[in-house]
C-alpha cells in the first residue's frame, strides 16, 4: 500500500514556519518497516486543496493530511474534504462530546463556570464539523478530535498534536502493514564515471530484480568525496543479490570505487 502526505498551510510555503512534518513522517513509517511514496504541499487555497485531497482519495493509498482542520476563516480543509468526496458537512458526534468535555476541563482550570451555549464556545464546536461518514482519531494533547474518511487521515497542524495521532492511526488501523524488518539500502561511492555510461547497468539490475529499485545520486562538491556518484539499490525485493551484481558490473565496467554505505 502505497503512503502519501499532504501538507497544508501558506505559513510554510511563506518561510514563516519550517516544515517538520515530512521528515517526522517518515521516521514513524520507518520505525515500523513503512515507507512514504509521495508528498506534497499546499496553500490555503480551496480549489487547490480540493484538488489534492481528490487525488488522495482516488488513490486508494493511505494518506495523512497535515493541517487547517481548525474553524478559523484560513482553515479550509475539513471543507475541502467534504468538496472532493461530494458529501454535505455535519457536527460529528463523539467529536462533540469531547470538544464539551475540554470546555468543562478548562472551565474548571480557570474556576470559571462551564458555560456550553457562549457565543465562543458554540464557535469551538465547529471544530467537529467533518464531512459525513468520517470516523474520529483521539487527540491526546486536548482531546480535539481529527477524522478519517476511508483510508485519508486528517490531523490538526501543531506536531505536538499531529504526529502522536498519525501514530495513533499506523498502530491501530494498518499494524497489518508493519514489518519487522525495513528495506536496506546498500550503495557504493563511484569515482571517475558519468551516470550516462552507467544507465545500461542500471537498467538491467531492475530488470532482473522484482521490487528494486537502483538509485543514483550525483554530487560534485562534496566536502569528503569531491565530485563523484552514490550508486546503489533499496527495495523490497532481493537487494543484496542485486547490490553484488551491481557491483560486479561496476568493477567489469573499471570504474573506481570508494565507499560502501548501508542503510
Amino acid at each position: 500500500m502505497n503512503i502519501g502526505l499532504v501538507i497544508v498551510g501558506d505559513e510554510i510555503l511563506s518561510g514563516k514556519r519550517a516544515d517538520k512534518h515530512l521528515p517526522k513522517v517518515i521516521e514513524l513509517l520507518s520505525a515500523r518497516g513503512l515507507s512514504l511514496s509521495w508528498a506534497r504541499y499546499v496553500g490555503d487555497d480551496r480549489p487547490h486543496i480540493t484538488a489534492d485531497l481528490q487525488h488522495a482519495f482516488r488513490s486508494g493509498d493511505l494518506v495523512f493530511s497535515c493541517g487547517g482542520i481548525g474553524a478559523t476563516p484560513d482553515d479550509h480543509t475539513r471543507q475541502c474534504a467534504a468538496a472532493a468526496l461530494g458529501v454535505d458537512l455535519a457536527l460529528h458526534p463523539e467529536a462533540r462530546e469531547l470538544i464539551l468535555e475540554r470546555m468543562r476541563e478548562v472551565a474548571a482550570e480557570q474556576g470559571l463556570p462551564h458555560e456550553p451555549d457562549r457565543a465562543d464556545n458554540q464557535q469551538r464546536l465547529n471544530m467537529g464539523v467533518f464531512p459525513l461518514g468520517a470516523s474520529i482519531i483521539p487527540n491526546p494533547f486536548n482531546k480535539i478530535a481529527g477524522f478519517s474518511v476511508r483510508d485519508v487521515h486528517f490531523v490538526p497542524g501543531f506536531p505536538v498534536m499531529a504526529w502522536p495521532m498519525i501514530e495513533w492511526v499506523l498502530d491501530q488501523r494498518y499494524a497489518h502493514l508493519h514489518r519487522k524488518q525495513r528495506d536496506v539500502e546498500r550503495s557504493v561511492i563511484v569515482f571517475g564515471a558519468m551516470e550516462a555510461s552507467l544507465t545500461p547497468l542500471m537498467e538491467d539490475i531492475e530488470a532482473r530484480f522484482a521490487g528494486v529499485k537502483v538509485f543514483s545520486l550525483p554530487s560534485v562538491d562534496h566536502p569528503q568525496w569531491g565530485r563523484h556518484i552514490e550508486l546503489g539499490v533499496k527495495g523490497a525485493g532481493d537487494s543484496a543479490a542485486a547490490y553484488a551484481d551491481l557491483r560486479q558490473g561496476l568493477e567489469q565496467f573499471g570504474a573506481k570505487l570508494g565507499p560502501e554505505l548501508v542503510r
